[in-house]
C-alpha cells in the first residue's frame, strides 16, 4: 500500500491543564456576581435618593391604602367603591384629627397645674443632684455656667440657626407636598388598584405573568401584613400606656400615650425614645420613685408587645429574626435617618417574601445531635449487641460444575468443561 505524505498530520498537543485551584474560581465566580447585585443596589439607592420626594409619598400611599382598604372593602358592600373609598379617608381624617384636638386640649387643660409641678419637681432634682448620694454633686451655679454657656454658643451661631430654619422651611413644604401626593396616590389604589395591577400584568409577556402575580401577592401580603400590624400594635400600646400614666397620676398622660403610639411605629428606638420622655415628666413633676415605677411599667409593655402582641397580630406575615430587625433598622438609619429606620424593616420583610416565593429549597438537615447523646446511644447499642449475639454460620451456595458448550459458525468442537463456583 502507498501511503500519502498530504494525510499525514503532526499531532495535536494535550491542551494544559488549568493550575487556578477549584476553590479560587468558585470565589472568583461569586465575587463578580457580588460586585454586580452591590453595583446594582447602589444605582437603585442612588436614584431613589434623587426623587425622594416622590419615593416618600408613594410609601405613605401604600402605607395608607394597606390600613383602609379593609375599611373601604366593608363599605363597598353597601355602597359604590368611589364612595367607599371617600367615606374611608374621610373616616381616617376625622379619627387623626380627634385624636389631635385630644392631645392639645390635654395639655391646654393641664398647662397651669403642669408648670407648678415642672417648677417644684425641678427643685428636687437640683436637692437630688447637689446633696443626694450620687458620688457626683451638680450645683445651681454649674446650671447658671450651663445655661449661659448655651446662650453664648446660641449667639455667636446665630447667622447658621437662621440658615438651617430657612431650610426647615422648606422642608416643612416638602411634607405638605408629599402629603398631598400621597392622598391623590391612595384614592386611586383604593378605588382602582385591582384593575392597575390588571393592567401591569398585561402590560407583560404571558410567560412571565404567573410569577409577576405570585411576587406581588407575596410582596403585597407581607407588607400590608406588616402596616396593619404595626397600626394595631400601636394604638394597643398607646392605650396601655395611657391607662398606665393616667392611674398613677402622670401629668400629660394622654400625649404621653400619643407619643408611645408613634413610636412603636420606629423599630428598636421609638418606644425606648418614648419612655425615656414619659420618665423624664414624671421625674420633673412628682419625683425619681414616680419616674423609676413609669420606665418600668412601659417597659413591661414593651415586653408584652414583643412577645404576646408581635406573634398574635402579624404571625407568620413577618417572620424576621431580631438580628436582621436590628441590623436592617441600623443600616436605614445610616442611610435616611429616621426615614431608614422606618421604612427598613418593611422592605427588607416585602424582599424575603418575594425570594422565598422565587427560590427552591434543598431537603433539610437533620437536626444536630449533641456528642453525649450520641455516646449514650452508642453504649446501648453495644450492650445489646453483645446480650443479642448468637453465632451464624455463613456458607457460600454451592454451584454444580456441568459442561459448557460455545456454539460457532465454523465447528461444532466441544470445549472442555470447566467448573463454575
Amino acid at each position: 500500500m502507498r501511503r500519502s505524505t498530504g494525510s499525514i498530520r503532526p499531532p495535536v498537543p494535550a491542551a494544559p491543564q488549568d493550575s487556578v485551584p477549584l476553590w479560587l474560581r468558585s470565589s472568583a465566580g461569586w465575587a463578580w456576581r457580588l460586585i454586580i447585585v452591590a453595583i446594582a443596589v447602589g444605582l437603585v439607592v442612588f436614584a431613589t435618593a434623587k426623587v425622594q420626594l416622590v419615593f416618600i409619598a408613594l410609601f405613605v400611599a401604600l402605607v395608607f391604602s394597606a390600613v383602609l382598604r379593609p375599611v373601604v372593602n366593608i363599605y363597598g358592600k353597601i355602597m359604590p367603591r368611589a364612595i367607599a373609598t371617600a367615606l374611608a379617608l374621610l373616616s381616617g381624617v376625622l379619627v387623626i384629627g380627634g385624636l389631635l384636638t385630644y392631645v392639645v386640649a390635654s395639655v391646654a387643660g393641664q398647662w397651669q397645674k403642669l408648670s407648678d409641678q415642672f417648677a417644684t419637681g425641678t427643685d428636687q432634682i437640683f436637692e437630688f443632684l447637689e446633696n443626694g448620694p450620687l458620688p457626683f454633686s451638680i450645683t445651681v451655679d454649674d446650671m447658671r455656667g450651663w445655661i449661659e454657656d448655651g446662650q453664648q454658643w446660641v449667639q455667636d451661631h446665630a447667622g447658621d440657626i437662621a440658615g438651617t430654619a430657612f431650610e426647615q422651611a422648606g422642608t416643612v413644604v416638602e411634607v405638605f407636598t408629599a402629603l398631598a401626593l400621597a392622598i391623590f396616590c391612595t384614592i386611586f389604589f383604593l378605588a382602582r388598584g385591582d384593575s392597575m395591577w390588571s393592567w401591569f400584568l398585561n402590560q407583560l409577556p404571558s410567560r412571565m405573568r404567573d410569577t409577576w402575580k405570585v411576587v406581588g401577592g407575596a410582596g403585597w401580603y407581607t407588607f400590608s401584613g406588616y402596616t396593619r400590624g404595626t397600626v394595631i400594635i400601636a394604638v394597643t400600646d398607646g392605650i396601655l400606656a395611657g391607662v398606665f400614666l393616667t392611674i398613677l397620676g402622670v401629668p400629660l398622660a394622654a400625649p404621653l400615650a400619643v407619643l408611645v403610639l408613634i413610636g412603636a411605629f420606629i423599630p428598636l428606638i421609638g418606644a425606648p425614645a418614648a419612655m425615656v420622655i414619659a420618665m423624664v415628666v414624671a421625674l420633673a413633676a412628682d419625683g425619681i420613685w414616680k419616674a423609676a415605677i413609669v420606665g418600668i411599667g412601659i417597659a413591661l409593655i414593651g415586653q408584652f408587645e414583643g412577645h404576646v402582641l408581635q406573634p398574635l397580630v402579624m404571625g407568620k406575615q413577618v417572620s424576621l429574626h431580631p438580628i436582621v430587625v436590628a441590623v436592617s433598622v441600623t443600616a436605614g438609619t445610616l442611610l435616611s435617618g429616621i426615614l431608614g429606620a422606618v421604612i427598613a424593616v418593611p422592605l427588607v420583610a416585602v424582599a424575603w417574601a418575594v425570594y422565598s416565593q422565587l427560590r427552591t429549597l434543598d431537603p433539610p438537615m437533620l437536626d444536630p445531635v449533641d456528642d453525649e447523646d450520641l455516646d449514650d446511644d452508642e453504649e446501648d447499642h453495644d450492650d445489646g449487641a453483645l446480650e443479642d449475639e448468637t453465632p451464624v454460620s455463613v456458607t457460600a451456595p454451592v454451584v454444580p460444575a456441568g459442561p459448557t458448550t460455545r456454539p460457532t459458525s465454523r465447528s461444532t468442537t466441544q470445549e472442555p468443561p470447566t467448573s463454575t463456583a
